[in-house]
């Protein structure tokens, strides 16, 4: 069984590429429904910050894991195939 290798800098571009995402979407979102939006963007603290990581988290494990790739490793195809 062959793995097929992907280049380095796509795997860093899609790393950062999902850090920026998830930091957007699932901050926004936490941010709205605990309301924590500001004029300038959204600040979380305590236990929306809390929980704001344990998503993040969550979604490199269960992207990762199960679904084949984050959706920018899957964009810049930089998922490792074996």
């Amino acid at each position: 069984m062959t793995e097929t290798y992907v280049a380095s800098w796509r795997i860093i571009l899609a790393f950062i590429l999902d850090l920026i995402t998830a930091f957007v979407v699932i901050g926004w979102l936490i941010a709205w429904a605990t309301g924590s939006l500001t004029e300038s963007g959204f600040q979380l603290t305590g236990g929306p910050a809390l929980l704001f990581f344990v998503l993040l988290i969550g979604y490199f494990v269960v992207s990762n894991r199960y679904l084949g790739g984050t959706l920018w490793k899957r964009i810049l195809r930089a998922v490792r195939h074996r």
